[in-house]
């Protein structure tokens, strides 16, 4: 059972190392293992309708596996006060607290993570993955530490072909066509 519990933090830190954008797409309740998988997600957007919470405490548990997700999606000190209620939040107070990006009436929610998404998709995918790496490569280390990590990033990513083809299709005002290098 132990080893069981465990899946879900593998699932977590899978996700973080996956290298490409997770975009979380929420209807109605997200509650316990379902809210921290949201929170997990680089974005989530929900429909107007959706529920967060974290109730395990009404039944005499703690939901520590998805403290750390809730803890970086949110203020801390607001995730805690959820994880020790229970109270559940609505769509529009979950985008206040800021770990939903993004609310749309739930008939347009498909059509809006399709629009994220092929946003998100029209990126350099070779940038896109150093970036989204940096960011939470970067995440928890002192000021000092996080700028030794992301300074040569800098000129790696100056480097690949995808910056060269950005910035002439920049100067010759048409899209960039990607090469992913």
């Amino acid at each position: 059972v132990h080893d069981a519990r465990g899946e879900l933090a593998r699932l977590f830190r899978d996700m973080w190392e996956l290298g490409k954008p997770i975009v979380a797409r929420v209807r109605g309740y997200a509650l316990a293992g379902g809210f921290g998988l949201a929170c997990a997600c680089d974005l989530v957007v929900c429909s107007d309708d959706a529920r967060f919470g974290t109730p395990e405490i009404d039944v005499g548990l703690w939901p520590f596996m998805i403290t750390v997700p809730l803890t970086r999606s949110m203020p801390p000190k607001r995730a805690l006060e959820l994880m020790m209620t229970g109270r559940r939040v609505g769509a529009a107070e979950a985008e206040r607290i800021g770990f939903v990006h993004r609310v749309v009436p739930a008939d347009e929610l498909d059509a809006a993570v399709d629009e994220l998404t092929a946003v998100l998709a029209a990126k350099s995918p070779v940038v896109m993955k150093l970036g989204r790496d940096s960011f939470y490569g970067a995440w928890d280390q002192a000021a000092e530490d996080a700028l030794r990590l992301l300074h040569p990033l800098l000129s790696v990513t100056s480097t690949t072909e995808d910056a060269a083809e950005g910035i002439t299709a920049f100067v010759e005002k048409r899209p960039p066509a990607w090469k992913g290098r």
